[in-house]
C-alpha cells in the first residue's frame, strides 16, 4: 500500500482551456502567476490544437509544479472545460480563459468573500471589458446584447462538489456559460455576484471566443 502525506488541497483550481492561442496564451498565464494569492493550481487544456500551444504549456510546467498539462483531439470548449473540472484537485474551480487575464488581486479578492461567506457554490461577476461590449444572443445570433446582462464564465468561481454535482457545462454550441448558471439556479445552489472588476474580459481580438457564435475554445 502507499500512503502519500502531506499532499496539499490548493484554495483554487484554474482552468485555462485553449484551441490554437499559442501566440496570446503568455499574457493569461503570466497573470496567474503574478496573483497576489499563490494558493492555486491551474490545468491548462490542450483541445487539439496544431500550434505550439504544448511547447508552451509545458515550458510552464517545468518551471512551477502549481501547472498541469492535458491534451486532446478536438472536442469544443465545453468538453474542454470539462477535462479540467475532472483533473482538478482544488476547493473552488475557476477559469481564466486563454485571451483573458486577471488583474493581480483577482483570486486573493474571490478567497475573501468565499471565506467570509462559506455557503457559496457559485460566485461570478466582476469584470473590466477591453473592446466590443456586444456579443450575439445565444437565443437569437442575429441580435446582439450588452455583456452586463450576460453571466461571464471566467468569472465564475464554484465549489468543486457542487460543479461535480451539477455534471460540469453542458456540452452546448454556443451559450455554456449560460447553460451552467441556469443548471445551478434550477439545482437551488447558493448563488452570489460581486462588481469588484478584476477579471479582465478582453473582446478588442477578432477571434475572441464570442465574436462568432461557433468560435473554439
Amino acid at each position: 500500500m502507499i500512503t502519500v502525506k502531506n499532499k496539499h488541497i490548493p484554495f483554487f483550481s484554474v482552468i485555462v482551456t485553449a484551441y490554437n492561442r499559442g501566440y496570446i496564451i503568455d499574457r493569461a498565464l503570466q497573470s496567474l502567476i503574478q496573483q497576489s494569492e499563490q494558493d492555486w493550481e491551474c490545468i491548462i487544456v490542450d483541445d487539439g490544437s496544431s500550434d505550439k500551444i504544448a511547447e508552451i504549456a509545458t515550458s510552464y510546467c517545468k518551471k512551477d509544479d502549481r501547472f498541469r498539462f492535458i491534451h486532446h483531439s478536438h472536442r469544443g470548449q465545453s468538453l474542454t472545460k470539462n477535462a479540467g473540472i475532472l483533473a482538478s484537485s482544488g476547493l473552488f474551480i475557476t477559469f481564466l480563459d486563454s485571451d483573458d487575464e486577471y488583474a493581480s488581486d483577482h483570486l486573493k479578492m474571490r478567497k475573501a468573500m468565499l471565506e467570509e461567506y462559506p455557503q457559496i457554490d457559485l460566485l461570478h461577476g466582476g469584470v473590466t471589458i477591453i473592446g466590443d461590449p456586444y456579443v450575439p444572443d445565444m437565443n437569437n445570433p442575429d441580435l446582439h446584447i450588452h455583456l452586463d446582462d450576460c453571466v461571464i464564465g471566467g468569472t465564475f468561481f464554484f465549489k468543486r462538489t457542487s460543479l461535480l454535482n451539477l455534471g460540469g457545462f453542458p456540452n452546448v454550441a454556443y451559450g455554456d456559460d449560460t447553460a451552467l448558471f441556469t443548471n445551478a439556479e434550477t439545482s437551488s445552489l447558493t448563488i452570489a455576484k460581486t462588481d469588484y472588476p478584476s477579471y479582465i474580459y478582453h473582446r478588442e481580438m477578432i477571434d475572441s471566443l464570442c465574436n462568432e457564435k461557433k468560435n473554439p475554445t
